[in-house]
């Protein structure tokens, strides 16, 4: 609580009666502000966390694959047909909850830290699943 100093003795009777109600009423306003203070910071809070989605736990060893949305490669002159995603890779340290180090081949010449929003967790195929070889095709000199 916030104590107010005033400069005379507000024990003693008399004229200092209108210094003390004043006080009083300054320690009630401070204490009103106080609780309605209080009451907007947990409406901002729930504002906020509103709309925050839980984040997926990573693990070391874990399997994953990497989103090529930002990859550039220079052989595929084409965008449209590179794949979504490649890998799998292991995660090899998990540096914070929105970020992890992945083993990559020495031929990806990216930074080895990548962001959660990048990588998606690699599921096995399913019994029975067919997976079928793609063969390389011939553009304008370049097989892709």
């Amino acid at each position: 609580m916030v104590e107010l100093r005033i400069g005379i003795d507000i024990r003693r009777k008399g004229k200092v009666e209108k210094a003390t109600e004043f006080a009083e009423k300054i320690r009630k306003i401070l204490k009103e502000a106080g609780v309605v203070l209080r009451k907007a910071q947990e409406e901002m809070k729930r504002q906020v966390n509103r709309r925050q989605g839980k984040v997926e736990e990573w693990k070391k060893g874990e399997r994953v694959i990497l989103s090529a949305k930002y990859l550039v490669f220079k052989k595929r002159p084409v965008k449209k047909l590179t794949e979504q995603y490649m890998g799998p890779y292991i995660v090899e340290e998990v540096v914070s909850k929105n970020a992890v180090k992945l083993k990559l081949p020495a031929s990806m010449r990216i930074y080895l830290m990548v962001n959660i929003s990048r990588v998606v967790r690699y599921r096995e195929l399913v019994k029975r699943q067919r997976v079928e070889e793609q063969k390389l095709v011939e553009v304008d000199r370049v097989e892709e």
